[in-house]
């Protein structure tokens, strides 16, 4: 009814414009035609986003000619009007998780941006079909082949969705033509899901920050590339969609992932995964200082407060709590790719060693900088590239039930808590004038009842957890740390799903 209405409204207003004017939409239309050749569901689509956005600049009292000028057809490129030709193999880091999907480890991340103003669906519609063209390896659709799954090129719409469900939630990659990422919005907040199988937090900020900016140009501010924001209109760069792991192994010392298992916090699991994402919000340059003067990075300072919550979430007197912190390869390998290029740090300390904050950072300072070490991270590199090698003659349905076997034990028992720390994100004076904030939400997995990813843009550092428990244990003493380091803490998030 609501479609039906939309386009009632838009025949309307075509009536009310002078003879003239019909003829230049009629004209505009005719090129916008030229550049879809596509499945005509999908064009049908396509044009009416193209109607709907028309018809909200004429509300909103922009001239017909600047508007047509906004969406001038061009941006389309010629993404649209050639068939689907090209698919991907998937990088080593990705190939385990389309192996895991029948055990809810979807693995999946949330990336979101806040801007000054609620968000207008048919912008940031017409936003994401100009922008996909620049990401044909996010344009795709997951395939079966015959010993490893792919990822095959997808020309259709790309539609974005007002905010229905829980952060995070699976994404159904099992159906014909189906997307391995959403758009979704909600008031003045721009979210982007993704299944980890694309890219990883930095390639993902990369195509939020690019979808933004296209967005903020629709809305009449112009953001130019650069700082992460890429040139819609240039030709996709091959380097941006290359398995740069394959490229950066060498020698044959390699670093299992094999580890014991690991102390798993109290509380009962929710049947809702997430069932609950809580926000810290706190001066970026306050977070950084307060690491600063006890001689330890920001990240960390938070991993040394997380062993402290987890302690204080477990009833267990014994046992071993492992952080997995994930490491942005990109620090310290030459790489374009915006797909996975991240392996992680595995940081442990036994219960009874972990007392104030004081006396565990300099330990966790030292973990982390050894987990991080260039040589450590080539070898563990060697380790995935080598473990992918071993059974890549194995066909796909020998290896699915192996590999759900392998992944259930170390995948969930062999760490505690993941902290994903994104660091500062670099955007255009231009885009930063219109954002407020980000936030960046990590998907939780089978066990672990809190995962905490973080990030900072424009002046504001956010921490967020996303809860697999309603035991509010962990949450509340990172609260009552934060406070501790003299932080001033604004405390936001949703309410709690299920329940």
């Amino acid at each position: 009814m609501a479609k039906k209405l939309r386009q009632t409204e838009y025949s309307l207003y075509l009536s009310t414009l002078p003879a003239a004017e019909r003829e230049s939409v009629d004209s505009f239309f005719r090129v916008v035609d030229r550049h879809l050749r596509i499945a005509r569901e999908w064009k049908r689509q396509l044009v009416r986003d193209f109607e709907n956005a028309l018809l909200w600049y004429a509300k909103n009292g922009v001239p017909l000619d600047r508007a047509m000028e906004l969406l001038s057809p061009a941006r389309l490129g010629g993404f649209y009007s050639r068939p689907a030709d090209d698919w991907f193999p998937l990088d080593a880091a990705a190939k385990v998780y389309p192996l895991s999907m029948s055990h809810k480890q979807m693995a999946v991340f949330r990336l979101s941006m806040y801007l000054d103003s609620d968000v207008v669906p048919e912008l940031l519609q017409m936003a994401l079909t100009f922008t996909i063209k620049r990401f044909p390896f996010f344009a795709t659709t997951i395939k079966n082949g015959f010993f490893w799954h792919y990822i095959d090129a997808a020309k259709r719409r790309f539609p974005v969705e007002p905010e229905s469900t829980v952060p995070c939630a699976d994404i159904n990659v099992s159906l014909t033509g189906s997307k391995s990422f959403r758009v979704l919005y909600f008031r003045n907040r721009i979210s982007c899901e993704f299944f980890h199988i694309l890219t990883d937090g930095t390639g993902g900020t990369v195509f939020l920050k690019t979808l933004t900016a296209e967005y903020l140009r629709l809305l009449g501010t112009p953001v130019p590339a650069g700082r992460g924001v890429l040139d819609i209109d240039a030709l996709p760069d091959a380097a941006e969609s290359a398995d740069d792991f394959s490229k950066y192994v060498s020698g044959k010392k390699t670093s299992g992932f094999v580890d014991k298992p690991a102390i798993q916090m109290g509380g009962k699991l929710s049947a809702v995964k997430p069932c609950q994402v809580i926000h810290f919000d706190m001066a970026s340059d306050d977070l950084r200082d307060a690491a600063r003067s006890r001689g330890a990075s920001v990240t960390a300072l938070v991993t040394a407060m997380m062993f402290i919550c987890c302690k204080a979430a477990t009833d267990r007197q014994h046992g071993t709590v492992h952080i997995q912190v994930p490491v942005n390869m990109r620090n310290y390998f030459e790489t374009r790719t915006l797909r996975n290029f991240s392996l992680y740090a595995n940081i442990h300390l036994k219960l009874e060693e972990i007392n104030s904050l004081e006396a565990i950072l300099p330990e966790v300072s030292r973990q982390l900088a050894e987990g991080t070490r260039p040589g450590k991270l080539q070898e563990m590199m060697n380790g995935a590239v080598k473990l992918v090698r071993s059974v890549r003659l194995v066909p796909l349905f020998i290896k699915c039930p192996v590999a759900r076997i392998v992944y259930g034990f170390l995948g969930d028992r062999a760490f505690t808590t993941t902290l994903s720390n994104l660091g500062l994100v670099d955007m255009p004076e231009e885009m930063a004038a219109h954002v407020k904030k980000m936030d960046f939400v990590l998907g939780t997995v089978a066990l672990s009842r809190a995962a905490v990813s973080m990030v900072s843009a424009n002046g504001t550092a956010t921490i967020s957890v996303a809860k697999l428990t309603t035991d509010p244990s962990f949450e509340e003493r990172m609260l009552v740390l934060l406070k501790e380091l003299g932080l001033d803490v604004k405390v936001s998030g949703s309410e709690l799903y299920g329940f």
